[in-house]
């Protein structure tokens, strides 16, 4: 069968430093027609996660929470709006500490496709650094979001599809043997339409450019996750609430995307992405997927350039073989920087 090429496209870029955006700076700052169908986009997503729900949902007591995954991760959106929930709702009580230890380009099943990044490097196995993460980290609890790298880009096969499976399932088993609890997110929407002139149909040898119909292998991914809650696990629905607020949100707008690049959510995006976690947690975001205060943009941008200074730090202390990432400061250097985040923070919470 015959190879076919197309413009490049996200999966294999040509290698360039990584930098955590801005989460709140530009994309919550809204032009009204758009703020009024995110709004509704994400009353859509809340209603979208029932089975999210706890039977009584209660914030985390965690000491200390670990969040794993990829790129989507490692922007932090979704991190940030959760712990500023949680300040808000409970602004007298001493909340978890969030780690976002996401890792660009990294899979669960340990796949990378031919000429990822350029033919930079292969993409990073979560399995070559998870021991160190939980040896150093100690978390109490660990929320793992994996699959939109996990299958290549390619179409549906039973040797990828059972690469993630048994990376979940190592992953669950590590998480548990190291004394903490895990709670798994299904991944992320792949979003075609506003890519579709870039992508490749099936029944090729090889794809440098991702499958028209990726998304049928998120869908198969995430619903074999959504079945292990038969054997007790904790699996909360990212994808179906994603995929059902673009559905919708395409009723008013056919073009409607919460992922320009097809993969990678925007501010509203990382909102959805959170959903089901808050909605487990019982916390409340307004319809604009913020936290329910007066300040919440400022409030999430400052939790999430303390977040972002964690991470590159918790990142340089747990080594990983991605190129790329900057180097971290110091924990102790991070508590000093943070310092002045922290007492905004606090101002910004008091009655």
């Amino acid at each position: 069968m015959a190879v076919v090429t197309a413009t490049p496209l996200h999966p294999n870029p040509p290698l360039e430093p990584m930098r955590s955006p801005s989460i709140t700076s530009s994309l919550f700052r809204f032009r009204v027609p758009f703020a009024c169908l995110l709004a509704c986009v994400f009353s859509i997503a809340l209603c979208t996660c029932p089975a999210a729900v706890a039977k009584d949902p209660v914030p985390p007591k965690d000491k200390r929470i670990v969040f794993l995954g990829d790129s989507i991760t490692h922007a932090g959106g979704y991190i940030a709006i959760l712990e500023a929930a949680m300040r808000v709702e409970y602004p007298d009580r001493e909340v978890p500490e969030f780690i976002n230890l996401g890792l660009p380009s990294e899979t669960v099943s340990g796949l990378s496709e031919p000429g990822h990044a350029g033919g930079s490097f292969p993409r990073p196995n979560l399995h070559e650094r998870l021991g160190r993460i939980l040896r150093e980290t100690k978390p109490n609890l660990v929320i793992a979001c994996y699959g939109m790298n996990c299958g290549m880009y390619y179409p549906l096969s039973d040797d990828r599809f059972a690469k993630f499976q048994s990376g979940i399932e190592l992953l669950h088993q590590q998480v548990v043997e190291s004394g903490a609890k895990i709670i798994h997110l299904t991944p992320a929407y792949f979003d075609a339409l506003p890519i579709r002139d870039r992508l490749l149909p099936d029944g090729l040898d090889e794809y440098r450019q991702p499958y028209a119909k990726y998304d049928d292998v998120l869908e198969a991914y995430s619903q074999w996750l959504l079945k292990q809650r038969d054997r007790g696990w904790t699996v909360l629905d990212v994808h179906g609430a994603m995929k059902n607020a673009v559905a919708k949100a395409r009723q008013a707008d056919p073009n409607f995307t919460l992922a320009s690049d097809g993969v990678h959510p925007n501010a509203a995006g990382q909102a959805i992405v959170a959903s089901p976690l808050a909605t487990h947690w019982g916390l409340s975001l307004t319809s604009s997927g913020l936290p329910n205060h007066p300040r919440a943009s400022e409030l999430v941008e400052l939790i999430a350039s303390e977040q972002n200074k964690r991470k590159l730090a918790w990142l340089s202390i747990t080594k990983h073989v991605r190129p790329g990432i900057p180097a971290g400061m110091s924990l102790e250097q991070v508590a000093k920087e943070n310092q002045l985040a922290e007492e905004k923070i606090k101002a910004i919470l008091m009655p």
